[in-house]
């Protein structure tokens, strides 16, 4: 699996360009998908109305933390502390804005997981990025892929993260626990991705960048086949 991935983000990501690219020049680039590919009602897009944040977009990036043990991979995830002012109690991967002195995506990505969950550097093989993702909060989100060697201790960072966990790569490649839910809210029906898993949700954003993963590698096996 470990080869199949990383030979699928050499074709995917070439060079790591997308890892590779700085907050300044990303913000200014309006990502293929979004909170608004799914979340916003077609009607709207049918009537013209601007669905989308203004640019520049706030640059941010996120760690798809593979973990690796032999033969048997998983998804490290994180669920935010409820005390947090922004999307408190959900489901995240290890990751947050880009700060100043970073060069680019995969610096930010790696930095994050080192203070929210004392995630070495050295412990993350980088294999790649996926597009940016566009979130209704007007954040251009970077999905850093990189497999985990987990000899590291977690320490969480008690101010933004409540637990940490990890998923069954597996459960994350079946198509059959893909599922979506919808709301009504400020009078039109919005729609999200669900990953339900054991007693943790998985939704939103980091669900709809897990089905754009799986995707990827499913979509890669099939053509293989």
């Amino acid at each position: 699996m470990k080869r199949l991935i990383t030979r699928i983000f050499e074709r995917h990501d070439p060079i790591m360009r997308r890892a590779l690219t700085p907050a300044e020049a990303r913000a200014w680039l309006r990502p293929p998908s979004g909170d608004h590919s799914l979340y916003r009602p077609k009607e709207v897009f049918d009537n013209g109305k601007d669905v989308t944040h203004e640019l520049p977009l706030k640059a941010s990036a996120v760690l798809v933390p593979i973990v690796e043990r032999g033969n048997d991979f998983s998804i490290l995830l994180t669920k935010r502390s409820a005390q947090l002012k922004s999307h408190s109690g959900q489901v995240s991967f290890p990751g947050g804005r880009c700060d100043e002195q970073d060069l680019h995506a995969m610096e930010t990505a790696l930095r994050e997981a080192r203070e929210e969950i004392n995630l070495p550097s050295e412990n993350v093989e980088v294999v790649g990025a996926m597009e940016d993702y566009e979130t209704v909060t007007g954040f251009s989100v970077a999905p850093v892929v990189g497999f985990v060697n987990p000899d590291f201790e977690i320490v969480r960072q008690e101010e933004e993260v409540a637990d940490v966990f990890e998923v069954p790569l597996d459960f994350v490649l079946d198509e059959n626990n893909h599922k979506v839910e919808t709301v009504y809210w400020k009078g039109a029906d919005r729609h999200y991705y669900v990953f339900p898993h054991d007693e943790h949700k998985i939704w939103g954003a980091t669900a709809a960048m897990l089905v754009r993963f799986a995707k990827l590698v499913n979509e890669y096996e099939q053509c293989a086949a």
